[in-house]
């Protein structure tokens, strides 16, 4: 910690000194102002934004080239790329409970949900349980979350009670970009809710939050920095672009297993891209980017109409193109710009990193499963290597990475594969390397014992052939 905290005292000491003096010439010393903000100006604001669904190489930088997403890309180019950052699940919810705390979310009873039923009430996430705003909120921020929440519902859950100060959103693990409602027909309940209340709005739902996150970096008084989350349901299903609302009025259901294309899918991630840029706008407009660190990924690989080239696999596989996604990490006071790292990460890395970064330390009581990746990010410690585990409910899946190894199991078949060689997980080396096989497979039934064990009325969701024609050989659910 002495290390870390020497960097940034290091990287932020020109921003404190110009923002005193700026307070200092305007006549605040007295006032009490200028103590209340130098003990906050070496902390950072921080906005995590969070796609939904999104394939590693939806975004040009990581190879996209049906469509262009240039704020992404210039994010990277100005901040640090990851060619190795995983999801904590390959399906929503799981991972979004393993962001939030920064443990594995097989500890928690409704991480186990593959993904969580929107209308649950009484499985979720724990109020009492330490959370990434919460301990944020300890070092003095203000917390808001503007988008998918999708860790519990109402009256027992929420954000609002797991340390957002601010809500606007959906509580559930998708809703109309048009109706805002989490289903389709005349009965359909109003989706989208400001901070406990249901509400309507008129517009598409990537620029509603886009809206509220301008509105909230514009308001902001600088007195204490602030954590903002923006958690985005695009390019989630349905497939619904800007100009689709007639769409809206259309669709069967919001799972729209009968519509979209690849064209409305890259409109969908090109609004997204666009309504991200707003937001990095208005924190220049306001001088805040450079002590502001800005991250982007995903809450796991994408399906239907993503790319997720090299890797085979999509959402709720445990192949790479389930679990690997786009990792990008700005912060100009900082971070040298035009990185790209190698670093083995995953989403429950960030509550520690970012709680280290404001000067705090995850709760004792719940060690966090992640690692806290600052140092490595600031360059004082070299990148090191990982083992991580998974495991998926549905097709009976279970995965552990080790170094460049990583051991599969899917729907009873079982494959060792060579990830720095073979991307694509073709090459099975169960039987050439069977000392490896055998090694992971005991590391990760260790690790096993140490989870929650599968609960039997727990749902899962598999992509299969009477949904998905590419995947009619995946057809069973084992425990």
């Amino acid at each position: 910690m002495t290390s870390i905290n020497k960097h940034r005292r290091r990287f932020l000491a020109r921003a404190s000194k110009i923002s005193a003096a700026t307070l200092a010439s305007g006549g605040l010393l007295g006032s009490g102002l200028l103590q209340a903000h130098e003990k906050s100006a070496e902390k950072p604001n921080i906005i995590f934004i969070l796609a939904d669904d999104l394939g590693y190489a939806d975004l040009s930088v990581y190879g996209q080239r049906a469509f262009k997403t240039p704020v992404l890309d210039k994010l990277a180019q100005d901040g640090l790329r990851f060619t190795q950052h995983y999801a904590n699940s390959a399906v929503c919810s799981a991972t979004r409970f393993g962001l939030i705390t920064g443990r594995y979310q097989y500890r928690l009873r409704g991480g186990l949900e593959e993904p969580l039923s929107g209308s649950a009430n009484n499985i979720g996430l724990p109020p009492e349980h330490p959370t990434l705003p919460s301990l944020l909120k300890k070092q003095n921020y203000k917390t808001a979350l503007f988008g998918k929440w999708h860790l519990g519902s109402l009256p027992t859950f929420g954000p609002l009670k797991s340390g957002y100060d601010t809500f606007f959103g959906n509580y559930g693990g998708a809703l109309d970009y048009f109706t805002h409602k989490s289903n389709v027909g005349p009965d359909a309940k109003e989706g989208l809710y400001e901070g406990e209340v249901p509400v309507e709005k008129v517009g598409y739902y990537t620029d509603l939050i886009a809206d509220r996150a301008v509105d909230y970096i514009k308001a902001h008084d600088k007195q204490n920095p602030f954590f903002l989350s923006l958690h985005f349901t695009a390019p989630h299903w349905p497939w619904e672009g800007p100009e689709d609302e007639a769409v809206a009025g259309q669709i069967k259901s919001l799972f729209h297993y009968e519509g979209g294309s690849l064209e409305t899918y890259g409109k969908m991630v090109v609004a997204l891209d666009t309504a991200i840029g707003r937001v990095l706008k208005a924190l220049d407009k306001q001088k805040l980017s450079k002590n502001t660190i800005v991250i982007f990924t995903s809450d796991n690989g994408g399906e239907r109409f993503s790319d997720t080239w090299p890797f085979t696999g999509q959402k709720t596989e445990l192949l790479e193109g389930g679990i690997r996604v786009p990792g990008i990490i700005r912060w100009p006071a900082a971070i040298k710009g035009g990185k790209v790292s190698d670093q083995v990460a995953i989403s429950m890395d960030w509550l520690p990193t970012l709680v280290a970064a404001a000067g705090g330390t995850p709760d004792p009581a719940y060690p966090s499963d992640g690692e806290n990746l600052l140092p490595v990010l600031l360059g004082s410690e070299t990148e090191k290597p990982r083992t991580l585990f998974w495991r998926y409910k549905g097709n009976g899946q279970r995965a552990i990475r080790s170094g460049d190894w990583k051991y599969l199991k899917i729907a009873n078949n079982e494959f060792l594969f060579n990830l720095k060689e073979d991307s694509r997980e073709r090459a099975n080396y169960a039987e050439t390397h069977p000392d490896i096989f055998n090694q992971l497979k005991t590391r990760w039934d260790e690790w096993n014992s140490t989870m929650l064990a599968l609960a039997e009325e727990s749902g899962t969701h598999v992509v299969d052939g009477k949904s998905q024609a590419d995947r009619h050989g995946v057809i069973s659910t084992r425990k």
